[in-house]
């Protein structure tokens, strides 16, 4: 019990972030658990059809929101290199759900089980972020880029 709860208090505290969907607190590396964003270097296209930096877009949402204030995270599940996933909040705010609210990442129905699906189809439905022009899946631009794709050929959907 003292382990866990040991390692739940390591998870709070003012985070960093690394990308959309990862965060670093005590220089604990943190996924959020259920979501993935854009990389940081995806590019998506507006409703102008204009390349954008959505990746990075997400980020610096993602920061701006958080603004300094600490952030909550319940680990989930511990993946490669030994870096947590968790459910992490700030003000009692999920910041997954937010950053899928705000178009700025996808409901990752393989690890969510759907969790944040209402909050994903209301996004698209308003053509919130990234649903307001076109974009590659990041799980979809992750192997198109791990198979020798650029960023710009990677990033437009073929």
């Amino acid at each position: 019990m003292l382990a866990s709860t040991a390692a739940a208090a390591d998870l709070t505290g003012q985070a960093t972030v690394i990308d959309g969907d990862t965060i670093e607190i005590h220089g604990q590396r943190v996924r959020l658990w259920g979501i993935d964003a854009p990389e940081s270097d995806q590019l998506c296209r507006n409703d102008d059809s204009e390349q954008y930096r959505c990746g990075q877009k997400a980020a610096n949402d993602l920061d701006t929101f958080i603004a300094h204030r600490p952030v909550e995270c319940v680990e989930v599940d511990r993946v490669r290199y030994r870096r947590a996933v968790a459910v992490c909040a700030v003000a009692g705010v999920d910041l997954a759900e937010w950053l899928v609210k705000n178009g700025l990442a996808l409901d990752w129905p393989q690890y969510s089980k759907g969790a944040y699906a209402a909050v994903h189809d209301k996004a698209e439905q308003l053509d919130r972020g990234m649903w307001g022009g076109s974009f590659v899946e990041p799980w979809r631009y992750r192997a198109c880029r791990r198979t020798g794709g650029s960023p710009v050929t990677c990033s437009d959907q073929q």
